[in-house]
């Protein structure tokens, strides 16, 4: 049996997501593949931190944060550890890091991230931010120490965007990718096709957890634009930056807009895109109209979809659950597997 301790930085929903998995599937995963998920510290700046080397029950962890919103009623010799002093002098042989999203500078995952490859720890994290803004150095420095970094939910969440493009595409030659990137906007737009308009469709989404307090991120494209430089880095060995995506939200959009196109049997959706061109590539985010028969077209709700067209296949399109709890903590579940696969190898 192979034991693999790992450090929550973060214990927000997707960090209780995991912990959750871990709890009922935990026996499973041990039988199946050989490999014991064990947690064995925590630091979040709201919750509060703790550590114990040979494992924290993760029931009373997410007992403790249901109750108390913080994990300090459970027993641990070591507390009060901030995020760095936790990477850095746990025993965790992986390093979660699912802090909050910075798309502007990265931080502070990105010197989480840092300090963890540089300790020799594996890091899995679906924060945007630092893989937007810094995937080949932290690649690098990955390689450097001999471990390993996994991004894959930083897309869409537990579906495997990543994974279906660069290995399961790879000999295909994925020449351009779009898709529906960001749950919230389709939510809303789907919403508004069904008679809201936008500030009702919006309300209704942050009701349902969908979209945060400041909904900024999401409506204005920044999210699907952060998606869209990770699938053209690690997908089409593209140097994006965020500064090259055109970015257009949804908030223009009204109420007569979106009937117009039902009207003329199309739809609204938020597309995120990138191709390779002649002379480079082109990027954007924005709302198009699209008709129905678009692979696209039908995908409503919070739900994403990602089309990769390429070379040898023509279009492929995966469709499945971008946001949501548990489904993001699958998200970091794949990459736990592979790190325990590549060690089996």
């Amino acid at each position: 049996m192979n034991i693999y301790r790992l450090a929550l930085i973060g214990f927000g929903n997707v960090g209780q997501g995991l912990a959750q998995i871990l709890v009922e599937r935990g026996d499973w995963l041990a039988e199946r593949f050989g490999a014991h998920f064990q947690i064995v510290a925590i630091s979040d700046l709201l919750k509060g931190s703790c550590h114990h080397p040979d494992g924290l029950p993760i029931p009373d962890l997410l007992a403790a944060v249901r109750e108390n919103d913080s994990v300090s009623a459970v027993a641990a010799p070591h507390r009060v550890w901030d995020s760095l002093r936790t990477i850095n002098e746990s025993n965790a042989d992986i390093v979660i890091e699912i802090s909050y999203t910075d798309l502007e500078t990265g931080e502070p995952a990105l010197t989480h991230i840092r300090a963890a490859l540089q300790a020799g720890k594996h890091v899995v994290t679906t924060n945007k931010g630092p893989t937007a803004l810094h995937f080949p150095e932290l690649l690098a420095l990955a390689r450097n120490n001999s471990v390993k970094i996994g991004v894959e939910g930083t897309v869409m969440s537990g579906t495997p965007a990543l994974t279906v493009g660069m290995e399961m595409l790879v000999g295909a030659n994925v020449k351009r990718v779009e898709g529906i990137l960001n749950g919230t906007t389709n939510y809303i737009l789907t919403q508004m096709e069904s008679g809201a308009d936008y500030a009702d469709a919006l309300a209704e989404a942050q009701q349902k957890g969908y979209a945060e307090a400041d909904p900024s991120g999401d409506v204005e494209g920044h999210d699907a634009a952060g998606k869209v430089v990770i699938l053209a880095n690690l997908l089409m060995d593209l140097p994006l930056t965020m500064e090259d995506v055109s970015c257009e939200g949804i908030t223009r959009l009204t109420a007569d807009d979106v009937s117009t196109a039902t009207e003329a049997g199309e739809r609204w959706k938020l597309i995120g895109a990138v191709e390779k061109t002649a002379t480079g590539f082109t990027a954007s985010v924005k709302p198009q109209r699209i008709p129905h028969s678009h692979p696209l077209a039908s995908i409503g709700g919070a739900t994403n979809a990602i089309t990769y067209t390429t070379e040898l296949l023509g279009d492929v399109t995966l469709v499945g659950p971008g946001a949501g709890r548990v489904e993001t903590g699958y998200a970091l579940l794949e990459d736990m597997l592979a790190i325990h696969r590549n060690r089996m190898a």
